[in-house]
């Protein structure tokens, strides 16, 4: 299947009449299309006069070059794109009526865009991160945006806290660095971001590239099929090139050499032809046992266990086109959650209430009203009445009917079969807490000690180590005292790698006696110190 791009949809200014012979010798113009008579010199007076503001040709390049960056997304602002498809390999029509899911076989046209997320346009891809991971469905019942992850939960359940969480983590607004005591502070204070962080200080918040790592959707979301029949859903998409992470210190050394290796590595596989996929699998939770689980399903920072729902394979998402340009299709594509398709729905997930209205606001901010007529954003089909704002390029109603109570007969009109269900909603609104199911630690003393291998939690630990050891002593014991809470003996080893590493070294060895003396009391390197004192432990852990 050809990948959907930009470049399928000219614009011919004038129609094919407005080529003329200059253009056909590749004449230079100005963006008036006036012939450019000289593109080396401004125009002064005199040879050695001052410039003249009539210099027309001078004005029009510096003015379009003062206004070609746009502002840079606020989340998940270095990242890479690409076209492809998806491909039906199950019939899931029992739990959804969206039409482009209802039979095997079926392909719709698809872009990906893979991000980091804290680091600006230009940092490095290889830095330690959860990473966007969010495919558009251009399906003939409009846009599917599924914007995820690559973690299977995320940092916090309230959007209240968003702006909070990306200010700790992005450059401290003094040194304009990166700032350890701001991250790992809002941390100490976040018990619930214990589960994400911890899949983050592992060798899968170093992936090995874009293409060797899973997405997730995190966010729980609503399938509704043909009787009306409400599942609750979680996506998965399962990386079929296999997962593949670098280790920190092979992070490091690459992001020195070839800081978008992320971006190269997807951009030059698909140039020689090798397709990257994902199997997209979703687990279902039917509506009548949602309310009995375990677990609160709409807790975005805890997984469902795929003993109690298992994957159901949907298909396929294979990447088989690279962008013709990146500013006009990655830069300027945009990703909504509230961009659904009947048959998929969101639910009392709070995280995703709160990105429904977060996502189309900062595309309104960076793009313009009319965001979605930029082609790489276009549906396949629109017919409303919305019209006029600022860069509206489309016919814009030109019909002369713009309302739509009308007694012309003339528009489109709204039809009852694609009536939503109805959600159910408390009688009393307040500002609650989250409602805990379960100890809130209890899946990330799972992940610790029964999915993780022995060589993995030394890894773990290490990466927690090397960077909670450049923070206050004070942030340290709040730390500390977490993940004592999710685990004696998880805790037991971040304290001795930190006890380890503040030991004193030679200013000019620093970094390698650090990592030595992690390696040390994690039994990476030779035994670990003996020198432990039991009353600064108990201290934590009281």
């Amino acid at each position: 299947m050809q990948p959907r791009g930009s470049s399928q949809l000219p614009i011919i200014a004038g129609g094919e009449e407005g080529y003329t012979q200059a253009a056909q010798r590749r004449v230079l113009t100005n963006t008036f299309g006036a012939p450019v008579d000289n593109n080396e010199h401004v125009l002064t007076a005199g040879a050695r006069g001052p410039m003249l503001l009539q210099d027309l040709n001078f004005m029009n390049k510096i003015q379009k070059f003062d206004r070609e960056r746009i502002p840079e997304r606020a989340a998940h602002a270095q990242g890479q794109g690409a076209f492809g498809y998806f491909e039906v390999t199950q019939d899931l029509s029992r739990f959804t009526k969206a039409s482009f899911l209802s039979k095997v076989g079926q392909i719709t046209p698809v872009f990906s865009r893979m991000s980091t997320t804290i680091g600006s346009r230009g940092s490095s891809d290889l830095l330690r991160d959860i990473r966007g991971f969010a495919l558009k469905f251009y399906t003939d019942e409009g846009n599917y945006d599924m914007v995820g992850v690559n973690f299977p939960v995320f940092f916090f359940r309230d959007p209240i806290m968003a702006p909070d969480f990306f200010h700790a983590l992005k450059q401290h607004p003094v040194k304009n660095s990166f700032d350890p005591n701001s991250q790992w502070d809002f941390f100490s204070q976040v018990p619930e971001s214990m589960h994400a962080l911890t899949i983050m200080y592992t060798d899968r918040g170093t992936p090995k590239g874009y293409r060797h790592m899973n997405g997730y959707s995190a966010n729980t979301f609503k399938w509704v099929n043909e009787n009306g029949q409400v599942f609750y859903v979680k996506y998965t998409f399962k990386t079929n090139q296999g997962v593949k992470n670098f280790t920190r210190d092979e992070a490091f050394k690459l992001s020195g050499t070839n800081p978008y290796y992320s971006s190269q590595d997807l951009h030059d596989q698909i140039e020689k032809g090798n397709f990257p996929s994902w199997t997209w699998y979703v687990q279902v939770i039917p509506e009548g046992e949602a309310e009995n689980y375990k677990w609160d399903i709409y807790d975005v920072t805890k997984c469902w266990c795929h003993k109690d729902y298992p994957l159901y394979e949907v298909g396929r998402v294979v990447l088989n086109g690279n962008p013709k340009n990146y500013f006009a299709e990655v830069d300027q594509v945009a990703f909504n959650p509230a961009s659904l398709v009947p048959g998929i729905e969101p639910s009392n997930d709070r995280l995703l209430q709160g990105r429904l209205f977060l996502y189309q606001d900062t595309q309104f901010h960076r793009l313009g009203p009319n965001y979605d007529q930029i082609p790489i954003n276009c549906p396949f089909r629109v017919d409303n009445f919305v019209q006029d704002g600022l860069m509206n390029v489309q016919k814009n109603q030109e019909k002369g009917v713009t309302y739509y109570f009308n007694s012309l007969n003339v528009g489109p009109k709204a039809d009852s079969s694609y009536l939503q269900s109805h959600p159910r909603i408390e009688p009393l609104a307040g500002r609650y807490d989250f409602i805990h199911s379960s100890e809130e630690f209890e899946q990330v003393r799972i992940l610790i000690n029964e999915i993780l291998s022995e060589d993995e939690r030394k890894t773990l630990v290490s990466n927690i180590v090397y960077s909670l050891g450049k923070c206050r002593k004070d942030i340290q014991e709040n730390m500390l005292r977490l993940f004592y809470k999710v685990d004696d003996e998880y805790g037991r080893r971040i304290q001795d790698g930190l006890e380890s590493a503040s030991k004193t070294v030679e200013p000019e060895h620093e970094e390698l006696g650090i990592l030595q003396k992690i390696g040390q009391a994690i039994g990476l390197t030779s035994e670990k110190s003996s020198s432990q004192e039991t009353s600064s432990r108990s201290n934590v852990v009281a």
